[in-house]
């Protein structure tokens, strides 16, 4: 605390920069920790009661109760349309569907525009985690720059070049570096996480919309 209150105002208003970075950062951590894990459990609780049941209206009525997954929102857009294609069987209780291939098709793009939604939504965020991973050591750097300038500085008035008379600027210089590691790696870390993670969650979701196309063609066969 003695270094950084005793810095210059540039590398104070670069440490001040990059604590904004640090803070922002650990925000973000922290809520797509939470939003990932229950994106993950709710989608497994998801799949075992969607292949459990036998419906897609059964399961259209229980898709509340895994809200934070993005298989329901994909099973929702993909049933929302199957609803609009298809006709109600006069000779049934109205619960069996008629519909033709061009149907499907409209399901199938029904399917890729919400996994595309949801792509965009579990990655929010994750930019500012890559930028300031990328950027915080350059900015520190900047600092650390600027601070060894001022120790030269210092030493060319007091005509002195004793290790009193250095180090306090050296150190001042180098504690800009230290702050832009501490924003970064942190940042880093959590941005490689997430996004493997999110390919986990992609892969699930890609799987998914194939299992679902193909009950709807199976029973489009079986008409």
């Amino acid at each position: 605390m003695a270094i950084i209150l005793g810095a210059g105002i540039i590398v104070k208003l670069v440490l001040l920069l990059l604590l904004s970075f640090s803070v922002v950062s650990w925000a973000i951590i922290l809520f797509k920790f939470f939003q990932v894990q229950r994106a993950n459990s709710e989608s497994e609780r998801f799949m075992d009661f969607f292949w459990k049941s036998k419906r897609f209206d059964a399961i259209a009525s229980q898709v509340d109760r895994f809200a934070n997954s993005p298989l329901t929102v994909l099973f929702n857009e993909g049933y929302s349309e199957l609803k609009k294609v298809v006709e109600p069987d006069s000779k049934s209780d109205g619960s069996a569907l008629s519909t033709d291939l061009g149907g499907v098709e409209n399901v199938s793009r029904a399917l890729r525009r919400a996994t595309n939604s949801e792509i965009t939504r579990l990655e929010k965020y994750l930019t500012f985690l890559a930028t300031t991973g990328s950027t915080s050591p350059f900015i520190g750097l900047f600092g650390t720059v600027w601070g060894i300038m001022t120790a030269f500085e210092g030493i060319g008035k007091t005509g002195s070049a004793s290790l009193a008379v250095v180090a306090p600027g050296i150190a001042e210089a180098l504690i800009a570096t230290a702050i832009g590691l501490v924003a970064a790696i942190p940042a880093v870390m959590a941005y490689n996480h997430f996004q493997h993670k999110i390919r986990v969650l992609i892969n699930e979701m890609d799987s998914f919309s194939t299992e679902f196309l193909n009950i709807v063609q199976r029973n489009i066969a079986g008409k």
